[in-house]
């Protein structure tokens, strides 16, 4: 039986709390059948993180599930989003592509969070890829090597600026050593240039880092071109799963944007 108020009212009970927004994760997709189940395996080390989070996991193009449904159908489930881009730097489908998806399902409100870029998190985890893959911390000090980020690549000059504060984090973490971004595609320069640039300056053990989340074509090609050690992409990395969820966090909280009943953010 509930309480008398003061004026002689039952006190009702207040309402369940709104279920958190599901994270979302937006992978490119891929031909490679490594990249989807790397992608899961980060996500299960997210949902590690955050165990009462409704994580799931969508693609581009490419792979199943495909965003586009992955959309309508938490529309359909009544669910609020939040996606994060497993992408580095605000390129065409970060900027685009994404925001576009969310404006195609009317019912669906959801926000697009930041893409991983410039954070400390993330160099903490190219850092670890490239330990693992041979890179000893007195290396950082030796005037014999260098290392080539290697990225995707894109036509947008703001994704150009962001590797290169990626590629600038990464050289202070390492103790100073030069970092040079490449490209595999889009942008200058190839991984090949980098690396032979970094030679011209009497850097003849060049690492190659992989800033690509996945396995796939691009990060098999770059890795393919280290003189001396490659790095495996990020894939389950803890660090990068503590990355995901900041971002997500940061979207969900930020102030809604001028289209309040879609709350759509481009943040």
């Amino acid at each position: 039986m509930n309480a008398p108020t003061l004026a002689g009212q039952s006190r009702t009970a207040p309402a369940p709390a709104a279920p958190a927004p599901t994270l979302l994760a937006v992978g490119h997709g891929s031909r490679d059948p490594r990249a989807r189940a790397t992608l899961s395996s980060l996500l299960d080390r997210v949902h590690e993180l955050r165990p009462g989070l409704d994580v799931r996991l969508a693609h581009i193009e490419l792979n199943a599930p495909l965003l586009d449904d992955t959309l309508a159908r938490l529309a359909a489930e009544g669910r609020d989003a939040v996606l994060v881009p497993l992408l580095f730097a605000p390129g065409h489908h970060v900027t685009h592509d994404l925001p576009a998806a969310v404006a195609a399902v009317p019912a669906l409100r959801a926000r697009v969070a930041e893409p991983l870029g410039a954070h400390p998190l993330l160099v903490e985890a190219l850092a670890g890829r490239l330990a693992e893959a041979g890179w000893a911390p007195e290396d950082g000090n030796s005037g014999a090597t260098g290392v080539v980020l290697a990225s995707a690549g894109s036509r947008d000059p703001r994704s150009g600026a962001e590797i290169r504060r990626i590629a600038a984090l990464l050289g202070e973490r390492l103790g100073g050593v030069p970092v040079v971004p490449a490209y595999a595609s889009a942008a200058a320069p190839t991984v090949p240039e980098a690396v032979r640039a970094l030679t011209a300056r009497g850097r003849n053990r060049v690492a190659v880092a992989s800033c690509f989340t996945a396995p796939g074509l691009f990060a098999t090609r770059a890795a393919a071109h280290a003189p001396w050690i490659a790095a495996d992409p990020l894939g389950a990395h803890p660090a990068l799963a503590r990355l995901v969820l900041h971002r997500y966090d940061r979207a969900r909280t930020a102030a809604p944007t001028t289209t309040p009943a879609r709350e759509l953010a481009a943040i």
